[in-house]
């Protein structure tokens, strides 16, 4: 697998990475052992957990993973902090909070450090130097390698890289990535974020490559039983891209993939992996099956012509 240097520091990330926010729920750990075991064979290093994910339980199950299955340093970890459903607001980015939350972390993994620690939210109540301190003390301390954001528009991802920036010389560390939801079905991205991204010397970690499943072209007509549509927990997540647009963006990817010869996952994929300053696609399979069948788009490149004809066919309505 294609290994892609993340915004401009020196880790370099495979360009799938492997998302784990079902593991303990969807997933039991029997199935993720199988995944985790199929990504790292054929060359796949990031993995992407969160604090929050299943209440903890994905970072645990992360962690015995690493102990019985792959070994630590065949993978790159990447955790995210911030999000706070349960409290009293969406987000705490405060020093106490984040610093509480690493070490929490840590425990749960039963490792000394993350490669990637990233907030999870923007939170407008925290000062950002009091945020980006606790950023700072987590990297000298030695428990995080880099640091990223997730949820953020382009000009709160600016403040904070430009802010880390002007104080590389005394010891503040760069923002080296930027998590966000980019598909064919969803373009949002690329109104101001990816702008930003370039602009910061960051690198996009593109979640949900494939439309939360839509452009797999599985429910082109219906919710089959066993996808996550039809799970109750997960429904509101997927229905959205079951517009009419969304239809015609599916149809038309479907089109490419049997002129090409390929899955519709190959083709979805192939544009978003390789649009400017993606640097991984983060994928979330409930099988070590639907795995198989993203591993097996790795080497799909899509032609010139197709790759703007998809482009021209998800514009100019942009979510």
């Amino acid at each position: 697998m294609e290994q892609r240097q993340l915004g401009g520091s020196g880790l370099w990330v495979s360009r799938t990475a492997l998302g784990t926010m079902t593991w303990g729920k969807d997933i039991e750990e029997e199935e993720a052992a199988d995944q985790l075991a199929a990504f790292v064979d054929a060359g796949g290093t990031l993995v992407d957990t969160a604090d929050i994910y299943t209440g903890g339980h994905s970072e645990r199950i992360v962690g015995r993973l690493l102990r019985t299955v792959v070994r630590r340093d065949d993978v790159i970890i990447a955790t995210k902090v911030g999000h706070t459903p349960e409290g009293h607001r969406r987000g705490d980015t405060s020093r106490r909070h984040l610093l509480a939350s690493l070490d929490a972390s840590l425990r749960r993994m039963q490792v000394d450090h993350v490669d990637l620690w990233q907030l999870h939210v923007h939170d407008p109540d925290t000062p950002a130097e009091e945020t980006l301190a606790a950023l700072d003390t987590a990297v000298s301390s030695g428990r995080v390698r880099y640091v990223g954001v997730g949820d953020f528009a382009g000009w709160q991802l600016a403040k904070y890289a430009t802010w880390q920036r002007a104080g590389q010389s005394i010891g503040r560390v760069p923002i080296v990535s930027v998590g966000r939801e980019y598909s064919l079905l969803n373009r949002h991205a690329e109104r101001e974020l990816l702008p930003a991204v370039a602009d910061c010397g960051a690198g996009l970690l593109a979640w949900s490559p494939l439309g939360r499943g839509v452009l797999t072209g599985k429910y082109r007509t219906g919710v089959p039983g066993d996808s996550r549509g039809a799970l109750p927990h997960m429904a509101s997540y997927v229905e959205p891209y079951f517009d009419e647009r969304s239809r015609r963006v599916v149809e038309s990817v479907c089109t490419a993939a049997e002129g090409l010869g390929v899955s519709p996952l190959a083709v979805a994929l192939s544009w978003v992996r390789d649009q400017p300053h993606v640097a991984s696609t983060t994928v979330g399979p409930r099988t070590a099956a639907q795995l198989g069948d993203v591993l097996a788009a790795e080497g799909v490149v899509l032609p010139r012509e197709i790759r703007e004809a998809l482009t021209d066919a998800s514009s100019p309505t942009v979510r």
